[in-house]
This record gives structure tokens, C-alpha cells and sequence, in this order.
């Protein structure tokens, strides 16, 4: 790939200069590199993003920023403390049981919660999540005349310890506050927070939390094998697989036809799954592919 860098032709840039964007370019980090410096221009930067204008940056309290990270089937999860500039992280344990960003985005505010209740100078706390996943599911619990329950819930080992955990801040007067913000738009706290999920993929910190004992299906795809817990794509397949089950137990036209190959079969299917095609038309077509009569007009006509 070549890249082309255009200047004034009267213009010249310094050896260190072009040596500097020469490496910036060839940086295989696609993320940018972040930090809290003391340049104007940075301040100015700060101030600007999304936390500077609700003047994050200024709160006297404890700030938090977290974020998941969910690549090649690893889970990681991470956050960035902003007054003490360190961060923590760890790599999720259960990802035999189904990965989600959810599920990471959730063991994030875990994390930062808990760190919070380790400091000896317990206070305030505002939690930066990019998240609007994990706020939905936490503001389920929040409030008074509400009878939220885990159950169905495939994140409930997590956020059984997160709701613990604010129960005790609330028991002890401490504020938390959720707040969330966009990701990826170079916001410091929430870039940095995003390193520390990334790092936590590679962590020996490996937390498993609570298994959820569900069942794990397993099944082989162009020679890769995927493993998930049940959710609406593995249902898919159990129904594919006794589909075509079936239709090796049948021999009449309707069998013949979707088991011949180059019939347009795919293309029916995509006609079939298009909402934006009449319902009728739709169900027209699997009455036309399993040879049943339309009686829908009959019997508006009275016909018996």
C-alpha cells in the first residue's frame, strides 16, 4: 500500500518530522495512542470531548472509566481510573458458555466497582460506560415499584455482583453515577479504558465468576468447529438439521424439489424472508412449493 503525504513545494519538513509520520503510518496499532499530557493543545482537546463538556474532568470525586472487548472468541475487560492515571483488567473465564460484548462490558463496571470498595477514602464515583447495553440492564434495578428478577437473564452471575455491590454503596451513602458516552470518538478516558479491555484479552488475571450451567451445543462448520449456548442462531440449526432430516423420510414432489440442487431454492428464500413483500404474496409462495390449495379466497367467497 502506498501512502502519499502532500506539502507547499515551497515548503520543507525537518528530518524528525518526516521520521515521526513515517512511523505514525507504519504503526500497525490502528488505535491511537493516548494520553493525559499538559500541552494546551491537549488540555483544549480534553475539554472539547464528550466528559470534558459534562466537566467530568473537573468532578473533585473518583472517576471511572470502563470498556469490554470481545475478539476470537476471548473476552476481556477493563477500566481506567482517572485521578490515580492506572487501570485494572482481566480475561473472562466462561467464554465456552458464549461470548457477547455485553457480558464483558458488564465485568468492566464489575471490576471498577470493586475497586472502588477496596479504597480506605470511600467517595463518590462517576462511571463512564460506552455501553448503552449494560445501562438498560442495570437501570432495571434502580428505583422504587419495580420487581426486576434474574431469571433469563444469560449475564445474571455479573450483575447479581454488580447490584450487590451498589446495594452496599447505597447502604453506606455513597453516590454512584452512571454515564454514558460514545465510544471510539477520542474521548482519553474512554480510548484508555479500551486499551485496558484489549490488554485484559491477554491477561493471566482470568476471572470466571459464576458458571450458568447451561447447556453448550457444539456443531462443525466448512471443517470449523463453533460451540454456543442456546440463542436464536443456534436454534436455527436445530431446526435446519431436522428439516433435513425429513425430507430424507419423504419421496413426493414438494421433497424432490427442495432437495434438487440449482432450483432457485435460495432465491425463494430470500423472497420468502423479505418483510418488505406483501405477507399473502409471502405465504403464497410456500402454498405454491408444498402444492396446497389456497382456500383464503374460497372461503371469503362463502365457498364450503
Amino acid at each position: 500500500m502506498t501512502t502519499e503525504v502532500r506539502i507547499n513545494t515551497r515548503g520543507q519538513i525537518p528530518e524528525a518530522t518526516r521520521m515521526a509520520i513515517q512511523e505514525a503510518l507504519e504503526e500497525e496499532n490502528t488505535k491511537d495512542t493516548t494520553s493525559f499530557g499538559t500541552e494546551d493543545l491537549e488540555v483544549i482537546h480534553r475539554s472539547g470531548s464528550e466528559a470534558g463538556l459534562l466537566g467530568i474532568y473537573n468532578f473533585p470525586r473518583a472517576v471511572y472509566a470502563t470498556d469490554g472487548s470481545n475478539d476470537r472468541g476471548i473476552m476481556g475487560a477493563g477500566y481506567f481510573k482517572q485521578d490515580e492515571h492506572r487501570g485494572g483488567c482481566c480475561q473472562m473465564g466462561t467464554g465456552e458458555e458464549g461470548n457477547s460484548s455485553n457480558r464483558a462490558e458488564l465485568a468492566a463496571a464489575c471490576l471498577a466497582l470493586e475497586d472502588a470498595k477496596r479504597k480506605q477514602d470511600r467517595k463518590p464515583i462517576i462511571l463512564l460506560s460506552d455501553s448503552a447495553c449494560f445501562l438498560s440492564s442495570s437501570q432495571k434495578w434502580v428505583g422504587e415499584g419495580k420487581s426486576p428478577s434474574m431469571h433469563g437473564n444469560p449475564d445474571a452471575d455479573i450483575m447479581r455482583d454488580i447490584v450487590q455491590l451498589l446495594r452496599e454503596r447505597i447502604e453506606q451513602g455513597l453516590l454512584t453515577i452512571f454515564i454514558k458516552i460514545k465510544a471510539h470518538k477520542g474521548d482519553p478516558l474512554n480510548e484508555l479504558a479500551d486499551r485496558w479491555a484489549d490488554e485484559g484479552r491477554q491477561s493471566e488475571n482470568i476471572r470466571c465468576f459464576l458458571p450458568t450451567n447451561r447447556p453448550i451445543f457444539f456443531w462443525t462448520d466448512n471443517g470449523i468447529t463453533h460451540h454456543s449456548p442456546m440463542n436464536p442462531m443456534v436454534k436455527k440449526r436445530i431446526d435446519l438439521h431436522v428439516s433435513q432430516q425429513q425430507l430424507k423420510i419423504h419421496s413426493g414432489s414438494t421433497a424432490n424439489f427442495l432437495t434438487r440442487e440449482d432450483s432457485s431454492i435460495g432465491l425463494l428464500g430470500k423472497f420468502h424472508k423479505d418483510s418488505s413483500v406483501w405477507i399473502r404474496a409471502r405465504r403464497r409462495v410456500l402454498q405454491c412449493l408444498s402444492y396446497q390449495f389456497p382456500c383464503a379466497l374460497n372461503s371469503n367467497n362463502g365457498a364450503y
